[in-house]
């Protein structure tokens, strides 16, 4: 059990959970949605199993194409041969007929505006690493989390629960986005020189190490600059709702922030090597933190008295 906990890297699925999460509540505060508890419970197990299928499959086929051989402190059970790259596929194709089920059902309560989104979503894991240009190793990695695990999570569960699309959780969800693109970032900052030496292209290769630290750095600390812009532009532009002023609790994450680029800066001189080694799966714990408070956020602009 302990091996198979590693192998599906429970730490990661924040990343994929918290935008359903935070477009169910944004439906529910700012949409007016009669919440739908049974399609959200539905939905929200549905992204984790099918985000859980993909990684295994996708440590599965690194680890035969000699790309991921090194074991870091939160590599998958392929690397670490606790399970077999066969095990892996078996368990990872299980996963994603798993998931395409219960999206099925959830596409024939909802309707074909969730179908449209969700085909869009799975053809961007597809990809991911699949087909004659993968987009994880031609630098399209980025933008392939930017908008699976976050843009399109969000817009995904507004849907569910309003039976119609709209931008807003689409803009409203970009900095969370930011913060899985960090994550991803993070793990391919560490592994640049393995990826050069395999052909790879990531934004951290082509950047270099230097420039990938300010990368990382806007990343970071563009979130909160994010929020701010939207709470200022939607209220001086009629173009939907406002922004509440509640999301500058998502402040209250900025120390941590900086105590992750500290980790960043350090990469070179730190007393403490797997702080840069582990720096990924420390984002991902950061991006929960964010997440939950701007989560919060719409809460308490939903409801309590203010």
């Amino acid at each position: 059990m302990k091996k198979w906990v590693v192998a599906t890297r429970p730490f990661a699925l924040p990343a994929s959970t918290m935008p359903v999460i935070f477009g169910f509540v944004l439906a529910v505060t700012i949409g007016s949605a009669a919440p739908n508890w049974v399609l959200f419970l539905i939905s929200l197990p549905a992204m984790a199993i099918l985000h859980t299928g993909a990684n295994l499959l996708n440590d599965a086929y690194d680890y035969q194409k000699g790309i991921d051989r090194r074991v870091n402190p939160v590599s998958g059970g392929v690397v670490r041969k606790w399970i077999t790259p066969r095990e892996a596929k078996v368990a990872g194709f299980a996963f994603l007929l798993i998931g395409l089920l219960m999206g099925l059902y959830i596409v024939s309560v909802v309707g074909m505006a969730i179908f449209w989104i969700g085909l869009i979503g799975v053809s961007i894991g597809i990809l991911y690493s699949w087909g004659p240009l993968p987009l994880k190793f031609n630098a399209l990695g980025d933008l392939a989390v930017f908008l699976n695990f976050g843009v399109l999570g969000a817009l995904g569960s507004w849907t569910v629960q309003t039976g119609s699309v709209s931008w807003v959780p689409a803009i409203w969800a970009m900095p969370m986005s930011l913060l899985v693109v960090a994550i991803l970032h993070a793990n391919n900052w560490r592994d640049i020189a393995d990826d050069s030496a395999s052909g790879i292209r990531t934004m951290a290769n082509l950047l270099g190490d230097p420039i990938s630290a300010h990368y990382y750095s806007v990343l970071l600390f563009g979130p909160f600059a994010l929020i701010i812009l939207l709470i200022i532009t939607t209220r001086l532009v009629d173009l939907g709702p406002e922004m509440p002023w509640s999301f500058l609790v998502t402040l209250l994450a900025v120390p941590a922030a900086m105590k992750l680029n500290r980790k960043g800066r350090r990469r070179h001189t730190s007393e403490q090597p797997l702080d840069f080694l582990a720096l990924d799966g420390a984002t991902a714990q950061f991006n929960l933190q964010f997440g939950l408070l701007g989560i919060a956020a719409l809460i308490i602009d939903g409801y309590l008295p203010f």
